[in-house]
């Protein structure tokens, strides 16, 4: 009876096993491949467009195993060139990199290829992006002279309030603020002109294949 009841301490916490799984299949590890120039440009322009890290779009690709089994199916057997390709790392859930090893293993598809295929999905991606960069290049430049119109107001309330005026020291804040998002917006626009020099081609034209 003592030992019935020591299992069943309120204290103890019991794990199911499916989820301590799920929880080490989370964990970050480090993956290298040889890509393409134009797969790791595209893998970074998404990352930094949506803002999320290259590790989170990572696992979003290569875990949708229906997917990857579908590529693996095409590119069975293949060889690839290693002209013109760079060794790159990069951090991935150990479920991702377990689901990549296994059918890369099982249907005797090049590791490197199905990531490179599995990027393609990201084209339309880049290709909205590249639209929606120019647009915001273009108000740039408009949130700009908001911005120093706003300066102009403040100086002006300054001179004729005084710096102690409540009305002042408000507008001061949301200078302040506005100041701050402006200097993160043009960061971001001028991160993301990597999209500019992008060419889709090269990544749709990534392989040079040869049958073994």
């Amino acid at each position: 009876m003592e030992e019935d009841e020591r299992k069943e301490r309120p204290g103890d916490v019991s794990l199911p096993r499916t989820f301590t799984a799920d929880l080490r299949g989370r964990q970050s590890v480090r993956a290298t491949f040889k890509l393409t120039e134009g797969c790791i440009d595209a893998i970074s322009i998404v990352a930094a467009h949506l803002g999320i890290k290259q590790k989170s779009l990572f696992d979003h690709l290569v875990e949708d195993a229906r997917n990857l089994r579908s590529i693996a199916r095409e590119i069975q057997n293949i060889k690839l060139s290693r002209q013109g390709r760079i060794q790159k790392t990069f951090v991935i859930s150990r479920k991702s990199l377990t689901s990549l090893d296994r059918v890369s293993k099982n249907y005797n598809a090049p590791r490197d290829a199905l990531v490179e295929f599995s990027v393609q999905r990201l084209l339309p991606i880049i290709a909205k992006e590249r639209e929606k960069h120019e647009k915001r290049k273009e108000m740039l430049g408009t949130i700009a002279d908001h911005f120093k119109e706003g300066k102009r107001l403040l100086f002006k309330l300054r001179n004729v309030l005084g710096v102690e005026d409540p009305v002042c020291q408000k507008l001061e804040t949301v200078m302040a603020v506005y100041e701050n998002a402006y200097a993160n917006i043009e960061s971001f626009v001028e991160r993301s002109k990597i999209i500019e020099n992008f060419d889709p081609d090269t990544l749709k034209e990534i392989f040079s294949v040869s049958e073994d």
